[in-house]
């Protein structure tokens, strides 16, 4: 079914009342310019909350001439979904996860390898320099403009059946990933076999024990509520994919200069705000785990490093691997 109708499908179906217009990435009247923006996490969440104000600030600062439109919780399709409507300017902006992406631009499978940064401060001082800004840019090769990165941990396992101290642990268990031949080779490395289900089933894959476990932010866990069916939660951070604001660059061309100026100067407040929310609401989630009894284990993080350096290894001497030795170099 060609895209446009999956997404007018779904307004229906949600009983959205509105005009065919939202199938248009923006509408201008009277020099107002109006622009869409799809992302798939609920209304609750950081990442909504934060273009809630990247909302906000956009409206303050262009005195109401620049207005944004958000339709949240996937009303637009999935996050694969928002990247193609952008791509072809049926969208003008989307919030995703750097992970589906990395199948339409290469250079984003770095951020799916295991064990990249060292630690938080390792993770924004890439981002935060020349290379993370030449990271964001990528996507222009297929139509797509990076705004800004956001905030989204570190991914972690958490198991139903028994709790996992080390790779050896994860011998033969069914691990729910992402749809990511990078996620699902790294399954395979630690010796787990990798199931891509669609986060919206993946509640009740844990229930009926078609999936051992997932894996998945503190917060995401938390929200999901899929801590009351896994009650072990290993923090071994293997993972840190960052979401991504992005703009279509068939829209973003036809706006002016000021009104491009204006946005880069709000999604800039923005990722300051998001950053400080994702830290609270990731500490929230932990107390609130260890408060519900959950089994929070801490492991040694060196033999699951060890287990896949093979894995990272074989990206030398191709452009993943050049990023991955720029990203090391950043320690």
């Amino acid at each position: 079914m060609p895209v446009h109708y999956k997404i007018l499908l779904s307004i229906l179906l949600l009983g959205t009342l509105v005009s065919s217009a939202v199938l248009l990435s923006t509408s201008q009247v009277d020099s107002k310019l109006t622009l869409r923006l799809g992302h798939a996490v609920d209304l609750e969440h950081a990442v909504h909350k934060s273009l809630v104000y990247f909302q906000q600030q956009l409206n303050e600062m262009s005195d109401g001439q620049i207005e944004l439109e958000i339709y949240a919780s996937g009303q637009l399709g999935t996050e694969r979904d928002l990247i193609e409507l952008l791509q072809i300017g049926s969208l003008a902006m989307a919030k995703v996860s750097v992970g589906p992406l990395e199948a339409f631009v290469p250079e984003m499978k770095v951020f799916s390898l295991p064990y990249v940064f060292d630690d938080e401060a390792h993770f924004w001082n890439t981002i935060n320099s020349d290379l993370g800004n030449e990271l964001l840019l990528s996507p222009l090769a297929v139509d797509l403009r990076g705004l800004a990165f956001f905030d989204a941990g570190s991914r972690s396992f958490y198991t139903c059946p028994k709790p996992i101290s080390s790779p050896d642990d994860l011998a033969g268990m069914k691990i729910r990933t992402m749809k990511s031949q990078s996620a699902v080779a790294l399954m395979r490395e630690l010796g787990a076999s990798a199931t891509p289900i669609s986060f919206g089933e993946l509640y009740t894959a844990l229930q009926q024990g078609v999936v051992d476990g997932a894996e998945n932010s503190p917060i995401t866990y938390y929200k999901a509520r899929h801590y009351e069916i896994c009650k072990n939660f290993t923090l071994d951070e293997h993972n840190t994919i960052p979401g991504i604001v992005m703009f279509s660059e068939k829209v973003w061309s036809g706006l002016s200069a000021e009104q491009q100026n204006l946005l880069k100067a709000a999604i800039k407040k923005t990722v300051i705000f998001q950053r400080k929310l994702w830290a609270s609401d990731t500490q929230v989630a932990l107390d609130a785990l260890k408060a519900a009894g959950i089994n929070i284990i801490y492991p040694d993080k060196a033999p699951f490093q060890e287990r896949v350096q093979e894995f990272k290894d074989s990206f030398s001497g191709t452009p993943v691997g050049d990023i991955l030795d720029k990203i090391e170099a950043k320690r």
